[in-house]
């Protein structure tokens, strides 16, 4: 017979990792990675919360243990959303640098979600015209835009 921690020692840690990478998510975020285990992932949240090495800020947003500042990135949550958008058909997902929030493999392709906040449209679109200019980037790039709008799609090729 396997012990509770043999049944959900991996899927803990698959959390741990996914608070650590977009800290700030809500718990609704959190459990859209684990479509259908949605009670197994609140389980482990509280028993993450428990054990201190996570928690919950008064935004509702969880943050690894150790994060002080507890700050939520709207942009990483907005870009979180996107990716959750494509979690079933996401290969390996990971948090990038500016501009790129997120960066995530489907089908061999490589996906960037950029969010630009309203007053970074240009910086945004700099920053990526040197990465196309230099050969870099991917196929297909998502950019967020400002809240209010709909997510723009860029295809490279």
């Amino acid at each position: 017979m396997k012990t509770r921690a043999e049944l959900y020692g991996h899927e803990a840690t698959e959390l741990l990792r996914i608070i650590s990478m977009y800290p700030g998510l809500s718990e609704k975020q959190l459990c859209r990675f684990y479509p259908g285990r949605e009670d197994v992932t609140r389980n482990l949240l509280s028993h993450l919360c428990r054990q201190g090495r996570t928690r919950q800020a008064d935004t509702g947003g969880y943050f690894p243990y150790g994060n002080g500042k507890a700050e939520t990135d709207p942009g990483m949550v907005r870009a979180a959303w996107v990716l959750l958008d494509f979690i079933d058909r996401a290969e390996y997902h990971s948090s990038s640098e500016f501009p790129v929030k997120i960066a995530f493999f489907s089908k061999g392709e490589l996906y960037e979600i950029v969010h630009a906040a309203a007053g970074q449209e240009a910086l945004v679109t700099h920053a990526l015209r040197q990465s196309r200019d230099s050969g870099g980037g991917p196929a297909v790039s998502c950019w967020w835009m400002t809240p209010g709008r709909s997510p723009c799609w860029n295809f490279r090729g």
